[in-house]
């Protein structure tokens, strides 16, 4: 059962594996040439583990004690993981004690993966989306202990790494939108929460601006679901019919 889980969960973390041993590294050669030691960032992998905010870390740790301000930088930038947590409520229950494990692993890449994935009839889906989050993780240790161990011997410019990121996303993005057909009316049909997302995300990054959309834009997306939500699960029901 195991063995079967991992093969299937495996190749679904290939495109996070390519991002986050590369960004890993990245971060860990960032904290070396900041004169923090090489183990440090395999700690704040592992108890952290927030991408994001273990770069603002860097910068946290190098500057004057203020727990206030550290305590509000992490709740703004992980403030999406609310959002998260709302969409895997059906997805993660019945996981049993997985389910602590779950929750503390879900970053971006881990979410998109274990939300869009189908898992087969007859196979423990706690243990498969526990795999997932479990090598996702691992490669994210592994690229900043790698960095780490790295950067006080190797200097290289790091500009544009970071957009591993953004490509690895869009990967996802377009391996769930595609469907056998051109028809328009059933492309807008299959993916209206795709489309809403995309819509939702420009608005608020016209209004808000490009660092600060994130929350509004997850806010909009969660209202406009809610509104919506009669219709789609109306449309899901018809399509199992």
């Amino acid at each position: 059962m195991r063995r079967k889980a991992l093969e299937f969960a495996f190749p679904k973390t290939i495109p996070v594996m390519a991002g986050y041993v590369f960004l890993g590294i990245t971060y860990g050669i960032l904290m070396s040439t900041k004169g923090l030691p090489w183990w440090l960032p395999i700690v704040t992998a592992l108890v952290i583990y927030t991408g994001s905010m273990e770069f603002l870390m860097t910068d946290i740790l190098l500057s004057s004690f203020n727990p206030v301000s550290a305590f509000v930088t992490a709740l703004m930038v992980g403030a999406r993981h609310l959002f998260y947590g709302i969409s895997m409520l059906h997805k993660y229950s019945g996981t049993g004690t997985k389910k602590f494990y779950l929750i503390f692993a879900t970053s971006d890449e881990t979410f998109a993966v274990n939300y869009s994935e189908e898992i087969p009839e007859g196979m423990d889906k706690g243990l498969v989306y526990l795999i997932v989050s479990a090598l996702d993780q691992f490669y994210w240790v592994f690229g900043a202990g790698l960095g780490g161990v790295l950067g006080a011997q190797i200097s290289f410019n790091t500009k544009g790494l970071d957009f591993v990121m953004t490509a690895m996303f869009m990967t996802i993005f377009l391996n769930q939108w595609v469907k056998d057909g051109t028809d328009l009316k059933r492309i807008v049909k299959d993916h209206v929460s795709e489309l809403i997302g995309v819509i939702c995300s420009v608005m608020a990054l016209m209004i808000f601006g490009p660092e600060k959309f994130i929350v509004p834009a997850m806010v909009l997306i969660l209202l406009s679901l809610a509104v919506m939500r009669g219709w789609l699960e109306k449309e899901e029901g018809g399509e199992q019919e």
